[in-house]
């Protein structure tokens, strides 16, 4: 699973995910890409669940990249706890996303085979997506 070898800080506040994203919105490595459209936490199991359903649709063929990392740490209480005693310890790791960003990218496959693993990584994420294909290529 996908998580920061070390941080400065071991817990952090939760933050807003208004706006788009600027950076990392365009398909740069491979020739598809799976778009995000809403914003969303995505936690390490769900971009390493999407991973696995690329890798195994593309076959050992091609080259899958991962364009998000999640470096957030997410806390958690335990349950039926009383107030006070601080915050929790922490649970998961998860990335920011906003609308526009390139989460995964596919490179060196056929078109439909690209399409086909994308849309297979899509139904793992908690959010809506759509494959895009970098900006030389025609469909």
């Amino acid at each position: 699973m996908l998580m920061p070898k070390r941080l400065k800080y071991r817990k952090q506040q939760r933050g807003r995910m208004k706006g788009k994203a600027y950076r990392g919105a365009e398909v740069h490595f491979g020739d598809y890409g799976l778009k995000a459209l809403e914003p969303a936490w995505i936690t390490a199991r769900q971009i390493e669940a999407a991973r696995r359903a690329i890798v195994r649709t593309l076959r050992r063929r091609g080259k899958v990249w991962i364009r998000i990392f999640p470096d957030k740490p997410v806390t958690k209480r335990a349950a039926e706890t009383r107030l006070g005693g601080g915050k929790g310890n922490v649970e998961d790791w998860v990335a920011v996303v906003k609308p526009g960003r390139i989460m995964f990218e596919v490179g060196g496959v056929a078109p439909e085979l690209a399409q086909r693993a994308l849309e297979k990584a899509a139904y793992k994420l908690p959010i809506a997506v759509k494959v895009v294909a970098r900006e030389g290529l025609e469909d």
